[in-house]
């Protein structure tokens, strides 16, 4: 249903593009795009009135790690269930990652992502691999998928993990003026873990992925894209040595940035043991250790962590009601990164409200090239409506994303997406 015209009553701009701007206000959209800013605005003929209650209004955010799991693996996530969820969250973009059936190696691949997501009021930015197949033996038509509509590229689910290959990406890199977005894991080093190696997997009997598995790839990515020139982004980082890398790397003039997933900066490896090997507390990265959760806070605080994302990774009930080491890896998180990022970031005082917004709207667009959206008279109208203080309970029955593995089940969170609009549609929860 379009809402081209409509008239959006009490709300308050926060926008880290505009700090200061934090009045109550009104906003009216005509054709889609916003005509008219200010208080006591009247509803015109033709033009539906929405009172959002107080709830405040940014420009709207965007995941730029996600998994929507079509073409291939429907059972698990769609595009329109995926978009439904992202809307749910408070999200009006979300980039798609190529660890598909078949893989997004192709320009016809890409094409059908985005063809499938043009009615969905939810933007989608498919991302390509970096090798066919995601195999880690030949480079893909990395310039053929973006002229086709790829805005990064990245082997998702698996590392590059041939340190050539990675170099002539980056060359790619360069020259394409798009990022290479690493799923940093040594393989030798990693497997066959089943969660992080500490004192708990050894408590646990489990065997376990160290951190040092991340942090070689993450060094030699950094050391890889400071030799091409090209942009290397460090997927869902998870460990202290991780950022500190980062931010070294940063203070060379390097070209990396990277990401975090509210996970990580919330739970630890310890969820694993309380809850008796629940297969929605296993992730990869894993959850680490608490000195980890806190370096990602510090990082996102100083800006070292660029982006918040969430690894959203739809699974379905069969697949993970099975043993802990036979479960696959990941959660869906579009619909609860809102709350906890309130809950660790913002309540307790680490970031301010606009920083974090920050790490949802500005940082990940920039890092894909992508346009910020403005709340401003003349710009197109792409707006997330939240709060700060609802209080909810992440209720099964209720999850927009076609999978329910998340870890946050049954749990009272704060702070809750409102609504969106983008592309002359208002969705409201």
């Amino acid at each position: 249903m379009s809402d081209l015209n409509i008239l959006v009553k009490n709300v308050q701009i926060a926008n880290p593009l505009k700090p200061a701007d934090t009045s109550f206000t009104d906003i009216r959209i005509a054709d889609g795009k916003i005509s008219e800013i200010g208080s006591g605005l009247k509803p015109k003929d033709q033009e539906t009135s929405h009172d959002m209650n107080g709830c405040f209004v940014s420009p709207g955010w965007l995941d730029m790690h996600v998994h929507l799991r079509e073409p291939g693996l429907e059972h698990k996530e769609t595009i329109k269930t995926g978009c439904d969820a992202a809307a749910a969250g408070g999200f009006t973009g979300v980039a798609c990652m190529p660890n598909t059936t078949p893989a997004t190696h192709t320009r016809d691949v890409v094409e059908y992502i985005i063809k499938k997501a043009e009615k969905l009021a939810v933007d989608v930015y498919p991302i390509g691999c970096v090798s066919k197949d995601r195999k880690g033996k030949s480079l893909a038509e990395m310039d053929d998928m973006k002229q086709g509509g790829a805005v990064a590229f990245s082997d998702d689910g698996d590392p590059v993990y041939d340190a050539r290959m990675m170099r002539t990406a980056l060359e790619y890199s360069k020259m394409l003026g798009v990022p290479v977005i690493n799923h940093e894991e040594d393989l030798s080093l990693s497997r066959p873990g089943h969660m992080n190696e500490g004192r708990v997997s050894t408590r646990l009997g489990l065997a376990g992925t160290p951190g040092i598995a991340e942090e070689v790839m993450i060094a030699r990515d950094i050391l890889l894209a400071e030799l091409t020139g090209g942009h290397v982004h460090v997927a869902h980082i998870s460990t202290r040595k991780g950022v500190e890398l980062v931010r070294e790397g940063k203070k060379k003039g390097i070209k990396v940035t990277t990401e975090v997933c509210p996970h990580h900066f919330d739970l630890t490896d310890e969820e694993i043991d309380r809850s008796r090997f629940d297969t929605n507390f296993k992730m990869h990265p894993p959850l680490r250790t608490q000195d980890d959760v806190k370096a990602m806070i510090e990082g996102l605080a100083d800006g070292t962590i660029d982006a918040i994302c969430t690894d959203h990774a739809p699974h379905s009930r069969e697949e993970k009601l099975v043993e802990f080491i036979y479960a696959p890896n990941g959660i869906i998180g579009l619909e609860t990164a809102w709350s906890i990022s309130v809950m660790r970031l913002i309540n307790p005082g680490h970031m301010k409200l606009v920083d974090v917004l920050e790490r949802l709207i500005v940082a990940p667009r920039k890092i894909l090239n992508l346009p910020v959206p403005k709340i401003a008279v003349g710009e197109t109208a792409n707006l997330t409506f939240f709060n700060t203080d609802e209080k909810w309970v992440c209720d099964e029955k209720k999850i927009r994303s076609k999978s329910k593995n998340t870890p946050y089940l049954g749990k009272e969170l704060k702070g809750r997406a409102v609504g969106i609009y983008n592309k002359g549609v208002l969705v409201r929860n």
